[in-house]
């Protein structure tokens, strides 16, 4: 599938599921799974963003950027489907349409450019990457999350029934691409350099775990005090930091 296949196929995924997209996030599930998610990487966000200009590609609802912008100087988002930044706008977050693949962007115009469960669903992975590096100034950050495939999570997707994500479309419907921490460095933008890391979803085998009042302490307690050990390298969600040379 080529990239302008590619890009028509993730829009009208994600905006079919934009239509029940929040039905299990933000304020409808506040303890629940998606919400430890989005505190871990929008703290790993934070570690390198704090009163800095930040991108989010793929800012899908505006979730993330909607915690982000508690402490950056300024944020941008943007993302391939015209139904989730509809939603993102209702939030007043500054968001447009555009491909991970091609920025809508000028060269080094952010301090720190980010992107989550967005990078898994684009085959030209090199490109996506290296269109981060290029709006990020140098000296910068690019965080960028790879589905992991060394995780429960990876094992559970790869041997687990598709998931539903509206009456339509499941999870089939979408190009998924998996790379592992090792993989990372190979293709990653020769103009970078790796410098941190953090894993997400090292424990939890399933989103419906989170569920279970007793478990959920007990694995949002483990989630917090492993993402950023040894441990990080199994993690579903795997974060790769990198420092714009």
């Amino acid at each position: 599938m080529n990239a302008t296949g590619t890009d028509d196929a993730n829009r009208a995924y994600y905006d079919a599921f934009s239509k029940g997209y929040e039905d299990q996030r933000g304020a409808n599930a506040p303890d629940g799974y998606h919400e430890l998610l989005d505190e871990l990487e929008t703290g790993f966000v934070r570690r390198y963003g704090r009163g800095a200009n930040i991108l989010e590609v793929g800012c899908g609802t505006g979730l993330v950027m909607r915690r982000i912008s508690e402490f950056a100087r300024s944020t941008q988002g943007v993302d391939i489907s015209p139904g989730m930044l509809e939603k993102a706008r209702t939030r007043g977050l500054n968001v447009q349409e555009g491909s991970a693949t091609k920025l809508p962007f000028e060269d080094n115009s952010f301090d720190l450019t980010c992107s989550f469960k967005v990078l898994a669903h684009v085959p030209e992975i090199g490109t996506a990457l290296s269109e981060m590096a290029r709006v990020t100034r140098r000296g910068g950050i690019v965080l960028a999350e790879f589905y992991n495939p060394h995780s429960l999570r990876g094992l559970v997707k790869r041997f687990g029934r598709a998931g539903a994500i509206s009456d339509e479309k499941n999870e089939s419907d979408v190009y998924t691409r998996f790379d592992s921490p090792a993989e990372i460095e190979r293709i990653m933008p020769s103009n970078c350099e790796l410098v941190d890391a953090r894993g997400v979803r090292i424990f939890v085998p399933t989103a419906h775990t989170m569920n279970l009042p007793v478990v959920r302490s007990i694995f949002r307690w483990a989630e917090r005090k492993s993402c950023d050990s040894r441990l990080s390298r199994f993690g579903g969600f795997y974060i790769a930091a990198m420092r714009k040379l």
